[in-house]
């Protein structure tokens, strides 16, 4: 039988797979909605969900209504995130109808309150009578392999939407603060997110074949971000933008905070989404060893994904290496939680809290000017790293280091971003630590 038969066959079992899977989770005539996480994440992964057959979109951005209906049922113990997230969900309802939606929420365990959204969403939907609408929920606990018999398909098209809008975030956030004409890097973030969406939703062909489609996508907005008339400036301070994953890839939730560095005179380094799922990986190597696992089945499957994850992330990665000089990430993110380890181990903390302290070492090591942690108010990663901040800026070279806390009002964010940018205009002048730039950056 011919590789092509193969596929026909393989797609013909995977087919109706998908069809008793969309039967089994009540998703006929429904289309399943994503939170922004950034959109141009959400854009992605939904692109991806869309190549098995699923009917999946990021929800329309959020407003005032999101605040409103998010207020009516949270009690204001739950974390900002969680208001954002059900007030679009209960938006998206009123909007379209309860009989043709459906959600998407994504789980995790530990002690972050993130893992409480899932439960609460649905406790809260059925106190409203919306009983029937589904929410699907994968987790980061089994490698988010809990989505069906079809999920190593998926999961390979999903890492590939995360790389994808990684870099295309990278690109837009070098050339965005420096364009002559306003409005033109986010045009050409807008167009390449349309054609990586197209190549990544493509159903009924291989992964090869899907791949070429992306890269080739990817490397039109590579050129497409190189045609951006732009003024190279070396003497804009880097940012780097870590701190919860939620609040700071979402720009509603905090004010559009990169924006306003960027109109203050800065330039920002964000933390992107794969770092996650990078961190998810070796977490699961480190439980398996723990256990006693580590020449076990499910290692050996882990480290079998981890090897094709790397091979996608050089075929994405690799056309981009002269514009991303200077901004590097980590080839391991055990890097990262090594440059953590004396002031946040771990072996015992979880989290965003040992990776926004580990990349804050890191984006020193690159040359970084300043840090932002953006984190909800009262969010345990926060607080927590925010503690340790504080030793962490005496020991590199007292680089301002602020946490910025959002919790749906707003104070005088231009002040307060136009303080911190002075101080780290002030640290970049006195800073031993040089930066590395593109060759197109000429003065």
């Amino acid at each position: 039988m011919s590789s092509t038969s193969e596929r026909g066959a393989a797609g013909v079992v995977q087919d109706a797979q998908i069809r008793q899977a969309i039967k089994e989770n009540g998703l006929e005539g429904r289309r399943l909605y994503l939170p922004q996480m950034p959109y141009g994440g959400s854009y992605l992964l939904a692109a991806a969900i869309r190549s098995i057959g699923f009917d999946a979109w990021p929800t329309s951005d959020s407003d005032e209504r999101t605040l409103e209906l998010g207020s009516k049922v949270t009690s204001g113990d739950e974390c900002y995130p969680q208001k954002i997230t059900i007030g679009d969900f209960l938006r998206i309802i009123e909007d379209e109808g309860r009989d043709n939606v459906a959600f998407l929420m994504p789980s995790a365990p530990g002690p972050c309150r993130f893992g409480q959204y899932l439960h609460l969403i649905r406790t809260k939907f059925d106190e409203l009578g919306y009983t029937d609408v589904p929410i699907i929920s994968i987790t980061s606990s089994d490698g988010y392999s809990s989505i069906g018999s079809y999920s190593n398909d998926l999961i390979r098209t999903a890492w590939r939407a995360v790389l994808a809008q990684d870099i295309l975030m990278k690109m837009l956030l070098k050339t965005r603060p420096y364009e002559r004409e306003k409005g033109s890097a986010d045009a050409a973030y807008m167009t390449s997110l349309e054609e990586a969406g197209a190549a990544l939703s493509s159903n009924g062909v291989s992964h090869k074949e899907r791949l070429a489609a992306t890269a080739s996508a990817m490397l039109r907005a590579r050129d497409r971000f190189r045609a951006v008339p732009a003024d190279y400036d070396r003497s804009r301070p880097l940012i780097g933008i870590v701190g919860e994953i939620f609040c700071r890839q979402n720009t509603f939730s905090n004010f559009d905070l990169i924006r306003v560095v960027e109109e203050e005179g800065g330039e920002c380094w964000l933390s992107d989404i794969g770092e996650w799922v990078w961190y998810t990986d070796d977490e699961q190597r480190r439980r398996l060893i723990d256990q006693g696992r580590r020449i076990s089945k499910d290692n050996a499957v882990r480290f079998l994904k981890n090897k094709v994850m790397r091979s996608d992330e050089h075929a994405l990665y690799g056309p981009f290496a002269e514009d991303l000089v200077g901004y590097e990430e980590p080839a391991d993110v055990r890097e990262v939680l090594e440059m953590s380890k004396p002031y946040l181990p771990y072996t015992g903390a979880l989290g965003e809290m040992v990776l926004s302290s580990g990349k804050a070492i890191y984006l020193y090591e690159k040359g970084a000017d300043g840090i932002i942690d953006i984190s909800p108010f009262t969010c345990m990663n926060g607080i927590v790293t925010e503690a340790v901040y504080p030793t962490l800026q005496r020991d590199l070279e007292n680089m301002p280091i602020r946490t910025f806390y959002f919790d749906g009002t707003q104070g005088d964010l231009e002040r307060d971003v136009g303080i911190f940018l002075e101080l780290a205009r002030t640290y970049q002048r006195r800073k031993h630590r040089p930066r590395s730039y593109p060759a197109y950056f000429t003065k």
